[in-house]
């Protein structure tokens, strides 16, 4: 991997950090990340608008990756008005790889080498110790399950978008139309959960969701462009410094509480993910 691939990868990282700390910023975390989800559901309708439709054989896999990432949002969303950016963050995004490779096991049948059961005891561990801490430290517990929640959705269009992916024969009209989806099927939801008050917002909530939204592509775009530059195992680690980021983030930043439990904790999550994917 090259000094100025490494450090792209290292910049998505942050950005998808910095999204996330966008929307635990506003004051209506579900009106920002609506805002965001509708932003990208409109680019990814002008891309699918002068593109070809998809085949027959994708539209199952848009339908169940665009439920998988409206329901990822609404789990992170409920995260992030219960917990710190510090907390949830490295919970949702440190759970995701895990499941992923359990999953795998049983539905794509694929092995764990030595090195990646290694890495999932220890990402596990990291977990245990990250929840463990909100119970510790008197924080709201509801984040937990909210948080495990978000990860296992991650988790679901993982799995799903790389299958999707590979059946559609374009990833970039793929995203496309799943950003499209995602955002006609996370509006009304939005609405049904939180009533109409949802889609009352000020400039404020505008200006984070639209900054949300240009985190959140850019670094989906990066680390794309990434894997045609080195081999993906590596970018997938790498970009998993994002947990980190992100508890600097809220430690720096937003002034969430640390101590050496999280930093074990935090620090543990990055080792057992970059575990995973060496």
């Amino acid at each position: 991997m090259s000094a100025f691939v490494f450090f792209a990868v290292l910049a998505a990282a942050l950005l998808h950090a910095s999204w996330n700390a966008l929307i635990k910023s506003g004051g209506n975390k579900f009106t920002s990340m609506l805002i965001m989800t509708v932003l990208q559901g409109a680019f990814g309708g002008v891309i699918a608008l002068f593109s070809a439709l998809p085949a027959s054989e994708v539209w199952p896999w848009l339908l169940v990756s665009a439920l998988f990432h409206s329901g990822y949002k609404l789990f992170l969303s409920y995260a992030y008005e219960q917990g710190d950016l510090s907390r949830v963050y490295p919970i949702a995004r440190g759970a995701a790889p895990m499941i992923v490779l359990a999953l795998s096991g049983f539905l794509l049948s694929d092995l764990l080498d030595p090195l990646e059961v290694v890495g999932v005891l220890i990402l596990g561990l990291g977990i245990l110790f990250m929840a463990r801490g909100a119970f510790a430290n008197g924080e709201s517990l509801r984040l937990v399950p909210f948080a495990f929640g978000s990860a296992l959705m991650t988790a679901g269009y993982s799995i799903v978008d790389g299958l999707g992916a590979r059946v559609a024969g374009d990833a970039a009209l793929y995203v496309a139309w799943m950003f499209f989806l995602d955002a006609l099927i996370f509006t009304p939801v939005c609405v049904a959960l939180r009533g109409r008050g949802v889609l009352r917002s000020e400039r404020q909530d505008w200006s984070i969701g639209a900054g949300a939204a240009a985190g959140s592509y850019a670094a989906y775009a990066i680390v794309v462009w990434a894997m045609t530059q080195a081999p993906i195992a590596l970018v997938t680690a790498l970009r998993e410094t994002s947990i980190l980021f992100a508890v600097l983030i809220g430690w720096w930043i937003m002034g969430d509480k640390m101590d050496r439990g999280k930093a074990v904790a935090a620090s543990l999550i990055v080792i057992g993910v970059a575990l995973t994917r060496i």
